[in-house]
C-alpha cells in the first residue's frame, strides 16, 4: 500500500464529498435491509392469519403496510444507491483528472534525455491506463467496501439475534467463498500485470510504425512489419487468454456458493423448524434473502483486494516517473531580463545516453542584434549549441551567459519565451496551418500569420490548398512537403518577435533560390535582434556578423565571411565546392 500514499492528497482534496459518500452508503444499504425483515414480517402474517389468530381485514391490512414499507425502503434505497455513485464514482474520475494532469505535467518538466530512454507507447500507456486502474481503487474499491462492511455488520447483528445456530451454518462458505476470490485475485493481478506491460510494448510497436509510415512503404516493409504486429498481437492473444481462463472461474464459484449458501439454509433452517427451534418460516425465508444480499458483498472482499493490487502496481509505475527530478531546474521564480548578448566560454558538453562528447572547450561571444553562423559536418556539435542555449540540457564545464548572467540563473520559462526556434527537423502539429503557425503566439491576429507566412515564404503554397490557412496538417504536418513544413516552421518562430532566433538548418529542404528569398526577408526581421544560424551551406552564412566552423565539439575557424573565404581550411573548400556545383 505504500505506493498508494502518494494518493493521499487527493482523499484529503476531496473528504467533503467521499464522507457524504461513505454517509449515503451506509444509510441506502440500512434501507435495503428493510426487505428480509418486513418478508419475514409478511410469513408471519400469513402464518397468524392461517392459525386463525387475526381476522382477514386486519391480514389485508398488515399485509399490505410491510409491502408498502417494503417498496417504500427499496425505492429510498435506489435514489441513495444512485447519489452514492454520484458522489464516490464522481470523486474517482476527478481524481483520475487531477492524476492524469499530474502525469502530463511531469512530463512536460523532464528533460530531453528521459525521453531518449523511454518509449512514447510506455508513456502513453502509464497516463492511460494506469491512471485509469488507479481510479478504480477510489471509485468502487471504496464504495464497495463501505457496502461491504455495512451489509456484513447490520445483517449479521439481526442474523444472530433472531436465529444463531443457523447464522453459524450460513456464514461457514463465506469466509470460504472470500479467500477463494482472493486467490483468484491475486492471480488474476498477476497476470494482468502481465497483460498490462504487454499494452504498452504494442502501444510502441503500433505508434512508431504509424509515425514512420512513409519509411516503411518507401523500404516496401509492409508485409514484415505487418508479420512482426502478428507474432506481437499472438503473443498477447496468449496473454489475454490466459487471464480470460482464471478470470472465468469467478461467477461460477459465486454461483456454487450461493447455492451451497441457500441449501444449508433450506436444510438446516427447515429441520430447526420441524424441532420448533424456528417458530416461523419467515425466518428461513429472511435468511435466504440476507444470504443472496451478503454473497456479492462478501465476494466483492476478493475482488477489491485484486483492485487495490492492481491500482499499487500501476501507481508503482507512475510513481518511477513522478519521483523523477528534472535534470533541467528553474530554481528563479521571479522574470529576469533578456536582450540578447550570448556569450560561451571554455564550454564543454557530453551526451549522458550515447557518452559522447558533442562540444569541447568551445568559446564565442555575440552582442545583442549579431547574427551568428555555425557551420561543420555531420554530428560537429552545430545543433548542441543550440539546445544549450535553450536550456534543454546543462553544460558539464565551462559557463554560458546572457546579457552577462549564467543561463542557470534566468528564469527558465522567461529565456525559452525569449527564444524562437526552428529546429532541423520541422515538426508540426495535426491542427490548422493557422493554429500551427500561431503556436509561436496564441494571440495573433490572421494578419499577423499572413505576414509571417510571407516573410517564411510560404504564404503561396497555403493559399493554393482548398482551405487555406484553415487546412488541416496530418500527423506531424505530413501534407505538407520538406521544403514547406521548414517554412511553416520558421513562421511560428518569426511570429513571436522573440529576442533571440535560433534556426538548426531550417532552410535544408529549400532550393537555393528559395533561401536566398527567405534569407533577404529575415534581415529586416533580425534588425535588433539576436539570431544564430546553423547550416551546411555559405549561402545561409555569408551574411551573418560572424561565422564559426565546428569539427568534432571544437572550433577550427572563425571570422567573417571575406575573412574567412580568403584562408585556407574548411571554409574556403566549402565555400569553392558549393560555388562550383551553382555555375
Amino acid at each position: 500500500m505504500k505506493e498508494l500514499k502518494h494518493l493521499n492528497k487527493y482523499l484529503y482534496k476531496y473528504k467533503t464529498h467521499l464522507i457524504a459518500g461513505i454517509i449515503i452508503t451506509i444509510v441506502a444499504r440500512i434501507f435495503l435491509l428493510f426487505t428480509p425483515r418486513y418478508v419475514k414480517a409478511i410469513f408471519s402474517t400469513i402464518e397468524r392469519y392461517m392459525n386463525g389468530e387475526i381476522t382477514k381485514a386486519v391480514f389485508r391490512t398488515e399485509l399490505l403496510h410491510d409491502i408498502l414499507v417494503i417498496i417504500g425502503a427499496a425505492l429510498v434505497g435506489a435514489i441513495l444507491t444512485f447519489f452514492m455513485r454520484q458522489t464516490i464514482i464522481i470523486v474517482s474520475r476527478y481524481v483520475e483528472y487531477d492524476l492524469k494532469n499530474e502525469v502530463y505535467q511531469q512530463y512536460q518538466k523532464l528533460s530531453l534525455n528521459f525521453y531518449k530512454k523511454n518509449r512514447t507507447g510506455d508513456l502513453m500507456n502509464r497516463i492511460s491506463e494506469d491512471v485509469s486502474r488507479v481510479r478504480m481503487y477510489f471509485g468502487p474499491a471504496i464504495m464497495y467496501s463501505i457496502n461491504t462492511i455495512t451489509l456484513f455488520v447490520i445483517a449479521l447483528i439481526y442474523m444472530f439475534k433472531d436465529a444463531p445456530k443457523l447464522a453459524t451454518y450460513i456464514i461457514i462458505p463465506l469466509p470460504i467463498l472470500s479467500v477463494i476470490i482472493y486467490k483468484l485475485s491475486r492471480e488474476i493481478h498477476r497476470r494482468s500485470t502481465i497483460v498490462q506491460q504487454f499494452l504498452s510494448t504494442i502501444s510502441g510497436f503500433t505508434q512508431e510504425s504509424f509515425s514512420g509510415i512513409s519509411v516503411i512503404k518507401a523500404y516496401g516493409i509492409e508485409n514484415k512489419t505487418a508479420h512482426d504486429f502478428t507474432e506481437l498481437a499472438a503473443d498477447g492473444k496468449h496473454k489475454q487468454v490466459s487471464l480470460a481462463r482464471v478470470q472465468a472461474w469467478f461467477f461460477p464459484m459465486m454461483v456454487l456458493l450461493i447455492g451451497t449458501s441457500n441449501l444449508l439454509v433450506i436444510y438446516v433452517g427447515g429441520m430447526q423448524y420441524i424441532n420448533g427451534t424456528i417458530t416461523s418460516l419467515g425466518t428461513i425465508a429472511e435468511f435466504i434473502i440476507y444470504v443472496n444480499m451478503l454473497t456479492w458483498p462478501v465476494a466483492t472482499v476478493g475482488w477489491v483486494t485484486s483492485i487495490v493490487q492492481q491500482a499499487e502496481a500501476s501507481q508503482k509505475r507512475i510513481n518511477e516517473f513522478l519521483k523523477i527530478e528534472p535534470e533541467i531546474q528553474n530554481t528563479v521564480t521571479e522574470p529576469t531580463d533578456i536582450h540578447g548578448d550570448i556569450v560561451f566560454k571554455n564550454v564543454s558538453f557530453t551526451y549522458d545516453d550515447t557518452n559522447i562528447q558533442a562540444l569541447h572547450d568551445v568559446s564565442f561571444t555575440l552582442k545583442e542584434g549579431q547574427t551568428l553562423a555555425i557551420l561543420g559536418k555531420t554530428g560537429s556539435g552545430k545543433s548542441t549549441i543550440l539546445d544549450l542555449i535553450g536550456r534543454l540540457y546543462d553544460i558539464d564545464q565551462g559557463e554560458i551567459t546572457i546579457n552577462g548572467t549564467p543561463i542557470e540563473n534566468h528564469n527558465l520559462n522567461t529565456l525559452r519565451s525569449h527564444i524562437g526556434y526552428v529546429p532541423q527537423d520541422a515538426f508540426l502539429f495535426s491542427d490548422t496551418i493557422k493554429n500551427n503557425i500561431k503556436f509561436g503566439k496564441s494571440d495573433a491576429t490572421d494578419d499577423e500569420v499572413v505576414e509571417a507566412a510571407k516573410n517564411a515564404h510560404v504564404h503561396k503554397n497555403i493559399v493554393k490548398f482548398s482551405k487555406g490557412y484553415d487546412t488541416i496538417l496530418g500527423e506531424r504536418g505530413i501534407t505538407l512537403s520538406g521544403g514547406q513544413k521548414q517554412r511553416v516552421s520558421i513562421a511560428r518562430a518569426i511570429i513571436k518577435s522573440p529576442k533571440i532566433l535560433l534556426f538548426d538548418d531550417c532552410l535544408s529542404a529549400v532550393d537555393t533560390e528559395t533561401e536566398e528569398k527567405i534569407l533577404n526577408n529575415l534581415k529586416k526581421i533580425l534588425i535588433g535582434k539576436t539570431a544564430i544560424i546553423v547550416s551546411h551551406r555559405v549561402s545561409s552564412a555569408k551574411n551573418a556578423d560572424k561565422i564559426i566552423v565546428l569539427e568534432d565539439g571544437k572550433i577550427i575557424q572563425e571570422g567573417t565571411h571575406d575573412s574567412l573565404v580568403n584562408a585556407e581550411g574548411h571554409y574556403k573548400d566549402l565555400y569553392l565546392k558549393q560555388l562550383s556545383k551553382t555555375e
